[in-house]
């Protein structure tokens, strides 16, 4: 797979995925960019296909992610470019995993939109994408396509945990 990089075409795809199809060139914080352009992205998937749509689109997006990340970056000595977006994506997406979960199990309307958690969840993916808390500041500092990748599915994950547990105590499951 050495020829890859050179390879014009696939390396063009591959930067186009990892920018998000251009949302990572919008002006100031591209992450955050990145993270809106997940939110409508989830809605829907979520709206077709439930928690399992959005669940199997977290691995597909990662592993595309993944992929698009190392033959983007191949020879740059920086894998994380500010412009380098899809890994918002992915982690956006397990932070409103639990919301999708909790939909699906209580048999909502597909296109319910419960802004409250949505909103709590992006901002909660933010937080956590740009301060690094352990572990994320771990992960970001692999240097590595998995790095770049890891450190959003983790924040995501983290970001998923508080709004799971901000739920069980707005919904009095834990009183």
């Amino acid at each position: 797979m050495s020829d890859v990089p050179n390879n014009r075409p696939l390396r063009s795809l591959a930067h186009q995925i990892a920018i998000v199809f251009g949302a990572g060139l919008l002006p100031r914080a591209p992450g955050t960019w990145g993270s809106l352009v997940a939110l409508p992205a989830a809605w829907a998937l979520h709206g077709l296909g439930g928690a399992v749509l959005l669940g199997a689109a977290i691995v597909a997006v990662t592993l595309l992610g993944l992929w698009a990340v190392e033959v983007a970056t191949a020879g740059l000595a920086e894998k994380d470019l500010p412009e380098i977006v899809i890994d918002e994506v992915a982690g956006q997406w397990v932070a409103l995993l639990p919301l999708s979960i909790g939909l699906t199990v209580m048999g909502a309307e597909p296109w319910l939109f419960p802004w409250p958690g949505w909103v709590s969840a992006f901002v909660l993916f933010r937080i956590f994408d740009i301060f690094k808390p352990p572990p994320v500041g771990w992960a970001d500092r692999m240097n590595s396509p998995l790095g770049v990748m890891l450190d959003d599915l983790i924040a995501g994950a983290m970001a998923a945990l508080v709004v799971t547990l901000a739920a069980a105590l707005s919904h009095g499951w834990l009183i």
